[in-house]
């Protein structure tokens, strides 16, 4: 009797065949097998004529979505089919969540089975917690199913029905999201605060203090509290919006000179304690690892972003390491507590295991993912260093388990001291603290990769003081400061503001702040996710004109009501109705609004105190103003923080654009004119204009453009430097031992040297316009072969239907994906380390499938 289980990666499904018996057969799905139209190509032609065929959504028809296969899943599904008609039963074992649920459901659709369904969930993937699935299998569960197909259904309408405005009002290819949109006004709110942020500047003294001069461990510092009673100004007295202290606020603000006076003052004082307390406080571990919480402490402690996190954690849950890494839950199970508790005693000894086991509970009402908290999988809790795991699946996995044993240990105790001293009129604080006992800081800090390290920061303490007690200052700064703005939002930050205002679920983050980046909406400056002028415009058109889709509580409340749905305490169909068709729905408010907007009004972003507008254009961002009757235009550069553009920086933009392009010269080969440009990514020299002929006849078609290299000043560029610029790539002479051609020129990845198809980058303190024949011929010998830049960069593992290497390669063009003569190039902004078998099976699919429809096309055509 053959039994047929379908999961959705083949990692999964390589897994859990070790767990079951002969008797069973595991396929995978490669994630969804249908979905609504992505693209007018997909549309069946039945239904293309119909007004909604372009939503995917027959709203007129209760809200039935249009289901297509897409074309790259077409072979997956012909061969569960037949699979599905050689089985005598069919198990479905998708994840456990919604979307888990989702895919199961569509399988169960599609394939149409005659034979008996059952549902198999797990939230591990051990032979103990398989044998226990197979044992409770259930039905489908429809709620959970329409939840997500409701989910799904409003980011549609949300998505189709508001992006065309935005390309109408705006610019072309902008888009909304459902959750996306209010993502952004977060971003965008936290950069008005920034632009609209005043600084205050104060001045404040800092004392080096010693008990006893020939003991260094008994110096101390202290900061400034007060002077003559009144307390001293600090960052928190200031406004935000002026710079100032508020009115009425008795605080004394000290400035430079009235700080370095005071302190020539104090120095010639008598420094004596008047009072110290001590305290002591426990401190308790955190509770186990949620979906939200493991994205904020690896984009903290490990830098990794939310994309990155649960693509490892997926390859880690798929591989069997972990539990499953979708879910709101804080739960831990009996046999996860037991095996801490275990590991504690073993590796630290019975005085670092709390006195009985900690159970934590989940507070969100929608926690409605996995049934437990993200652990290492099974009953061993093992460390890390027995197994073998190695780059970011250690990593985090290392910090998983951490913070699960962690759970288990005795709390930290400290001690902290707060002693004050006076010196005439002045008085001084000092702070210090202790760590009595260590507890679960033996294994885990919060924000910390090395708990011993950060057990060591933990400890400053002061030496041991008594009230009356003289003490020697040994130096006292003057420090001046400035308040700073709002922090901006990092990945970590945003995925905690989200989830505080329960906005999207945690399994969609990564997801949403991907689509953001990947949209334009911002970008990375360091760890801090920048808005662009684009999501300003964007931003500001949605709060003027629905507002609710940009309503954080609105967006909460629909995120509470998919989450009745899922319990079955809410009507799905009369909520989409509602929110779409009602009085006041969406479809009307496009409709009504469509004709009231002014294309003029939204496009333009208004910053305060600037001496241009700034308008967004169908190129992106641009400067505009009026000079002398004429309007002056000039690009923003891509990645120009909108709080941090200042009215100078304008003025330049505009002057640059308004002098025009510099002309050097003349290029003696062509007779057309040599300018120095300035475009938004930069210098650049160029030969000639568009259509302009030359002093002897050519006429340029396409003027040649050439940015200035990494480090060149622009007010040094001649003639002379622009020829040699616009000659790239330049021929270096002939190779002696093939007679071809060795060059030099400046590509994506920066300067190189090519021969027969070998390219060798240019690193300082070669340079591409100086480089000889004889120094290229030494690189070009010292680099590895040809071919050999195409190393295995990664291996993924064996292809589902022939046993064959998925790899990762590193190419002339960048990494790509190779199963047997199948290449796939990497989308952009996806990095090796990144790539999961899964995804790379989905390229190549899509990849053979585009092959296949050029080899029809060129059938026709023969």
């Amino acid at each position: 009797m053959t039994k047929l289980v379908i999961v959705e990666s083949p990692t999964k499904a390589k897994t859990i065949r070790n767990y079951l018996p002969k008797e069973y057969q595991v396929k995978a799905s490669m994630g969804h097998v249908r979905d609504l139209p992505a693209s007018a190509s997909e549309i069946p032609a039945k239904v293309k004529g119909e007004p909604w065929a372009r939503l995917g959504v027959n709203v007129e028809k209760d809200f039935e979505p249009l289901y297509v296969v897409p074309s790259s899943k077409k072979k997956v599904v012909a061969e569960l089919r037949k699979a599905v008609k050689e089985a005598d039963e069919l198990i479905l074992a998708t994840d456990e969540d919604r979307e888990g649920e989702s895919i199961g459901w569509h399988l169960f659709q599609l394939l149409k089975p005659k034979v008996p369904v059952k549902r198999m969930v797990f939230h591990e993937i051990t032979r103990e917690a398989i044998r226990k699935a197979l044992e409770e299998t259930r039905e489908i569960d429809e709620n959970l199913v329409r939840a997500q197909e409701t989910r799904r259904i409003l980011d549609r309408l949300v998505g189709y029905t508001v992006s065309p405005l935005l390309w109408k009002k705006i610019a072309p290819k902008l888009s909304a999201g459902r959750v996306q949109s209010v993502a952004v006004r977060l971003l965008v709110q936290r950069e008005r605060e920034r632009r609209a942020f005043k600084a205050g500047r104060y001045w404040d003294l800092k004392a080096h203090l010693n008990k006893r001069p020939d003991r260094p461990e008994h110096r101390f510092e202290a900061q400034l509290v007060s002077v003559g009673g009144v307390r001293v100004a600090t960052g928190r007295d200031f406004d935000e919006q002026t710079g100032k202290i508020p009115e009425g606020k008795k605080v004394l603000l000290l400035d430079e000179a009235q700080a370095k006076a005071l302190r020539e003052r104090l120095l010639q004082g008598t420094w004596q304690v008047t009072g110290v307390e001590e305290r002591t406080a426990k401190r308790s571990p955190a509770p186990p690892f949620t979906t939200s919480t493991l994205q904020q402490e690896a984009n903290r402690k490990l830098g990794m972003s939310a994309k990155q996190t649960m693509q490892v954690a997926q390859r880690l849950y798929e591989n069997g390491y972990i539990t499953y890494m979708r879910t709101d839950s804080v739960h831990l199970s009996d046999e996860a507590i037991q095996a801490a508790r275990q590991r504690i005693t073993e590796l630290y000894g019975p005085e670092y295991l709390h006195a009985k086991p900690r159970r934590y509970r989940t507070k969100a009402k929608g926690a409605q993912e996995a049934h437990e908290a993200i652990r290492p999988a099974g009953s061993q809790m093992l460390p890390t260093d027995q197994l073998p795991l190695s780059g970011q699946e250690r990593a985090l996995y290392d910090l998983i388990w951490k913070r699960t044993v962690a759970t288990q240990m005795a709390d930290a105790r400290l001690r902290f001291t707060t002693v004050t001293i006076q010196v005439e009129d002045a008085v001084f604080r000092a702070t210090g603290r202790k760590v009595l006992f260590p507890g679960f800081f033996r294994v885990y800090v919060e924000g910390s990769d090395d708990p011993e390290a950060a057990l060591e920061s933990q400890e400053a303490p002061l030496p041991p003081l008594a009230v009356d007690e003289e003490v020697e200052c040994r130096e006292l700064e003057a420090i001046g400061h400035e308040t700073k703005p709002p922090a901006r939002y990092t990945e970590a930050t945003l995925v905690k503001a989200l989830e505080a205002e329960g906005i999207g679920r945690p399994s969609t983050y990564a997801t949403i702040i991907d689509t953001i980046l990947q949209r334009g909406y911002a970008f990375k400056q360091r760890k801090e996710l920048v808005p662009t002028f684009v999501a300003f415009a964007v931003t500001n058109l949605l709060e003027k004109h629905f507002d609710r889709l940009v309503d954080l509580h609105f967006t909460a409340e629909m995120e509470q009501t998919l989450d009745d749905i899922a319990a079955g305490e809410a009507d799905w169909l009369a909520y989409l109705r509602q929110f779409y068709l009602g009085e006041g729905g969406l479809a009307q408010q496009v409709k009504q609004k469509e004709a009231s907007i002014d294309p003029r009004e939204v496009s333009r972003v208004q910053l305060e105190d600037l001496p241009a507008e700034i308008r967004i254009g169908q190129f992106g961002p641009f400067l505009a103003k009026e000079e002398n009757g004429q309007r002056v235009t000039a690009s923003l550069p891509p990645k120009l923080p909108p709080a941090d553009l200042t009215p100078e920086q304008v003025e330049e933009l505009l002057s640059r654009k308004e002098d025009g392009p510099q002309l050097l010269g003349t290029d003696p080969e062509s007779g057309l004119p040599v300018y120095l440009k300035n475009g938004p990514y930069g210098p650049y020299v160029q030969l000639g204009e568009n259509g302009e002929t030359g002093q002897n006849g050519k006429k340029a078609k396409k003027p040649k453009r050439v940015s200035l290299l990494k480090g060149m000043d622009p007010a040094s560029v001649d003639l002379e430097l622009a020829l040699k610029l616009l000659s790239l790539p330049r021929s270096l002479g002939v190779h002696p031992e093939t007679g071809k051609e060795v060059r030099a020129g400046v590509g994506r990845y920066g300067p190189f040297i090519v021969h027969d198809g070998k390219f060798v980058s240019l690193k300082p303190p070669d340079n591409v316009l100086e480089v000889t024949l004889e120094r290229a011929l030494e690189l070009l010998a010292a680099a590895p072969a040809k071919g050999g830049s195409k190393r295995v960069l990664k291996e993924l593992g064996k292809h589902p239907e022939d046993d064959q290497p998925v790899t990762v390669m590193d190419g002339r063009y960048g990494p790509y994906v190779k199963h047997g003569r199948t290449n796939a190039s990497l989308p952009k902004g996806v990095s090796p380390e990144e790539v999961t078998l899964e995804q790379a099976l989905e390229l190549l699919a899509a990849k053979k499938a585009s092959k296949g429809k050029r080899t029809k096309r060129a059938r026709k055509k023969s």
